[in-house]
């Protein structure tokens, strides 16, 4: 072990080129990743990501809609021009799928695109059928997503048959839709459950050997479902589970180019996120989101997860406008009546809303010691403080300065407001108060012991 002795410094080192408050925190990385696939060691770069076209794709109106009510034909319009609105006019957020099975769902993608946005790109979902696959024509649109389900769970037990008939089917429909106009996306429903190379490899090679033959348009896109969020990140995880010998193995083995291939997770093992931004450093172009997570089962990767990681990684808003976020989140809980968990990253009513003295303290001093970037501009959500027993004299200094939009030397101190924390302090030591202070209370009591502040300010 070599002995490190202190570096004493004049200025502080707050790594600004990481984490500039201005913007969301860069991802940077010093070094390559080794993954042992096939006996072979295969390096990887992750520092490339930055020169690659990553996207988002979004499916909060096919698989989000497999959690929750459906929206109505209004709501769906809302949001569609929303996610439009907040991915930006250069496509960070390239596709968002449909489900087209009854009226309600058709006349949706058709206001959806009598909007007339450049990007997102609709497309619609089937199982591979042709009757099924004529909604799509009928809608006119130029891409559906393909049920084409891998593992032998799967294959043996749901379709009750077997790789060769199966095979010959998915391949079968994926020949309709080409002759018919139309690019097909395979999605490799429970792709870490299946047998990779005896069945998955064959059969992507063949879907490249067919896009061979086909203009560019219309050649076949692979999306990597990971059905059950099985999907493991860690280096020397053994196929099926691993995400890198996964993606690896559809790029080299099977010839898939990057802006091909796509990945949809589930949150069965809170891996949902992390999954979906590792294929990104693997090779892997597109992932598949819904807003908020909201989708079946355990849920999808977050969209709005999906474009902060796309910032931090890319170091580029390349047109994103986080802000919309927030204005999603409130036309959620305000009109759709939708229930986001208090603590939930970004757009939960507690996100950025301390109740901790010695926090609200370092905030007063300067807000970069206790929030993750500058929410206010980013977000439109600046950091709040909720009074309760942990709050102290800091806590309700902070908040009444922000209430009174008192700043630098016009502040009220700490002393100013002491008369208020302790009348605070006697609501749970004296009355045995378990809830927080509320807005209306403490107005209240500014009124009382800060009259010339409250005066001059209202």
């Amino acid at each position: 072990m070599r002995k490190k002795e202190l570096i004493e410094t004049e200025y502080p080192n707050l790594y600004e080129d990481i984490f500039s408050f201005d913007s969301i925190p860069a991802i940077k990385f010093d070094g390559k990743i080794y993954e042992e696939i096939d006996g072979k060691i295969v390096e990887f770069d992750p520092r490339e990501v930055v020169n690659r076209d990553i996207f988002i794709t979004d499916t909060t109106f096919r698989d989000g809609q497999q959690a929750r009510p459906p929206y109505t034909v209004e709501q769906t319009v809302k949001l569609f021009d929303l996610i439009a609105k907040l991915g930006g006019p250069n496509g960070v957020i390239r596709w968002s799928e449909f489900f087209l099975y009854n009226v309600k769902d058709r006349e949706a993608v058709e206001k959806c695109l009598e909007l007339g946005h450049k990007y997102p790109l609709i497309t619609g979902w089937i199982r591979p059928n042709k009757g099924e696959f004529k909604l799509v024509k009928d809608m006119g649109l130029k891409e559906t997503g393909m049920l084409t389900s891998c593992s032998d769970y799967h294959i043996f037990y749901k379709l009750r048959s077997d790789r060769r008939k199966i095979m010959d089917e998915y391949i079968n429909m994926v020949e309709v839709a080409i002759s018919e106009g139309v690019r097909p996306r395979c999605h490799l429903e429970d792709i870490t459950r299946a047998d990779i190379d005896g069945f998955v490899v064959p059969f992507v090679q063949k879907l490249m050997e067919i896009s061979t033959q086909v203009p560019e348009e219309l050649k076949v896109k692979v999306r990597i479902c990971d059905t059950l969020g099985l999907g493991v990140t860690y280096p020397g995880v053994a196929l099926p589970r691993s995400i890198p010998k996964l993606i690896y193995k559809m790029i080299h083995d099977c010839g898939v180019p990057n802006d091909r291939l796509e990945w949809h997770g589930h949150n069965d093992f809170h891996k949902v996120h992390v999954n979906a931004a590792t294929t990104w450093l693997y090779g892997c172009n597109a992932i598949n989101t819904t807003l908020f997570g909201f989708g079946e089962r355990t849920g999808n990767p977050p969209l709005e997860g999906a474009i902060i990681e796309y910032i931090g990684l890319k170091g580029t808003n390349n047109g994103i406008d986080t802000r919309v976020i927030t204005e999603i989140a409130e036309y959620y809980m305000e009109n759709i009546g939708a229930e986001i968990p208090a603590f939930y990253p970004f757009v939960g009513r507690n996100f950025n809303v301390t109740r901790a003295g010695i926090h609200a303290d370092g905030l007063s001093k300067d807000e970069r010691i206790y929030n993750i970037f500058d929410t206010g501009k980013l977000l439109n959500r600046p950091p709040k403080v909720m009074i309760t027993d942990k709050s102290g004299v800091d806590g309700v200094a902070l908040w009444v300065n922000e209430f009174l939009g008192l700043k630098g030397e016009s502040k009220a101190s700490k002393t100013a407001v002491v008369k208020i924390a302790r009348w605070v302090r006697d609501q749970y030591d004296v009355h045995g108060r378990i809830t927080a202070i509320s807005e209306e209370e403490l107005i209240e009591q500014v009124k009382i012991h800060l009259p010339e502040y409250f005066n001059k300010e209202n």
